[in-house]
């Protein structure tokens, strides 16, 4: 009986010679396939779960930070209906702000007739003077912020990765530039130049609000210009256009950005202060700064003078919460918001 077990048993081992190829083989290969379906599974619970890990960028980081300011994001709203009133101030002001009736002449504000900020001497709605003198200083500003913004950009880039006399030149002009003083030489040149077209004095604020970018991305270019991804883009035959541009500006946009925002602002400001002075723009064509000094002639009637000048306050106040948000979120050390 044991011997034809025996015989049986070697029987069914020599029966089947391609058992343990088949059957030994993949059984090594288990620990590999469990494996793979683990994390298969892993994953797609994973996934089921929203927990999936998403690559995110420092500029994803920043916008989250900034949304997190509530204080920048409040001004940042109320800004964009300020300025949005004054773009579209064709469709939202009552009245052309140069319209003129003289049986409404120096009246308080009412809601009477829509003139919610009263009337000047000769008649003509406030409240769409106010209106048309945001358009005319938001505009201002604008300009003057991204002309000086360019300027500066390209002179502190150039002094920054180049070095040397190059770098020694412009910054001297930079420094004799700034040694200079703004309001006398802004007053010189609006005389010379002629004040009153708001695109003229544009240009006459762009070309003395450069000189602080450039300081700053003159020190910035001179720290990143010896880091390895600059050399690898050298050995690699980028030209210094395209290093300068390409590889090295945009971790420059951080305090670039943060100036160009507080410019605007004081454009606008500045603006005004050259108005008051009379060297600013000339009516009929409404500024906010034009319309304060305006005011002055009639000092009893405080609608004249109270309304514009708020205004300018407002818009300053937000630009500059909205700037100091801009550069808690673009600073990649600061990890706390607060606001």
């Amino acid at each position: 009986m044991t011997e034809i077990e025996s015989h049986a048993d070697a029987g069914s081992i020599e029966s089947h010679p391609g058992l343990e190829s088949s059957t030994v083989a993949p059984m090594a290969q288990m620990p590999n396939v469990v494996a793979l379906g683990e994390g298969v599974a892993a994953a797609d619970s994973t996934v089921e779960a929203g927990l999936e890990l998403k690559v995110r960028s420092q500029w994803s980081y920043a916008r989250d930070r900034f949304v997190r300011h509530r204080l920048a994001m409040a001004s940042l709203i109320v800004l964009i209906f300020v300025f949005g009133v004054g773009a579209f101030a064709n469709f939202v002001a009552p009245y052309s702000y140069s319209a003129i009736d003289l049986t409404n002449i120096l009246h308080p504000p009412t809601t009477v007739g829509q003139h919610y900020f009263g009337t000047d001497e000769i008649g003509r709605d406030y409240f769409s003077r106010v209106i048309y003198g945001i358009r005319t200083s938001m505009e201002v500003g604008i300009f003057v912020a991204i002309v000086s913004s360019i300027i500066g950009l390209i002179i502190g880039a150039i002094a920054g990765y180049y070095g040397g006399w190059l770098d020694n030149l412009l910054m001297r002009v930079t420094d004799l530039v700034l040694t200079l003083p703004a309001l006398a030489i802004l007053l010189v040149a609006s005389a010379l130049l002629g004040a009153g077209n708001q695109w003229r004095v544009s240009l006459i604020l762009a070309l003395f609000f450069w000189t602080g970018l450039a300081r700053i991305v003159r020190g910035i270019f001179l720290s990143l210009r010896e880091k390895e991804y600059v050399e690898a883009a050298k050995a690699a035959g980028s030209h210094d256009i395209r290093i300068m541009f390409r590889h090295i500006l945009p971790n420059t946009l951080g305090p670039v950005v943060v100036n160009g925002t507080l410019a605007v602002a004081t454009a606008i400001i500045t603006e005004a202060a050259l108005s008051f002075l009379g060297f600013g723009i000339k009516p009929p064509t409404p500024s906010l700064g034009s319309l304060v000094v305006s005011g002055q002639s009639n000092p009893q009637k405080w609608w004249l003078t109270i309304f514009p000048g708020l205004t300018i306050l407002l818009i300053v106040l937000c630009i500059n919460f909205i700037g100091d948000g801009l550069r808690d979120a673009l600073d990649p050390t600061q990890r706390r918001v607060r606001a």
